[in-house]
């Protein structure tokens, strides 16, 4: 989506995933994507996502993802903080779904940390 965004291009199209589809409605939920409509493609499902722009320029300029296969990272209530001063975007995988760092805090829930926006 970066990449996408910084080229200037409207929509993109991702293979669908149950996890992908719940990490692009957190960014829907928080302004991060316009629209996301799920299509075939050649008897594949895919998710077609609309990019946002402020100022003709992409609202995701960056992303650092911070779990990986081989380094899990967990963050408690506690360890949970802005992003970027309130600026950026956390997300996580809690127990009760996949929820941006705010919905976390306010749900009392902690997971595990997948990437930040901004």
């Amino acid at each position: 989506m970066k990449n996408a965004g910084l080229v200037g291009k409207a929509t993109i199209a991702v293979p669908h995933s149950k996890l992908k589809n719940a990490i692009l409605e957190c960014l829907k939920k928080e302004g991060y994507v316009s629209e996301i409509s799920k299509k075939v493609k050649k008897g594949q499902p895919l998710l077609e996502v609309g990019l946002v722009y402020v100022d003709k320029k992409p609202k995701i300029t960056e992303a650092e993802r911070i779990s990986k296969q081989s380094r899990r990272v967990y963050f408690g209530v506690k360890d949970i903080h802005k992003v970027k001063n309130g600026t950026g975007l956390l997300i996580l995988s809690t127990p009760k779904g996949i929820l941006s760092g705010k919905d976390a805090r306010r749900e009392q829930v902690g997971g595990e940390a997948l990437f930040k926006l901004w």
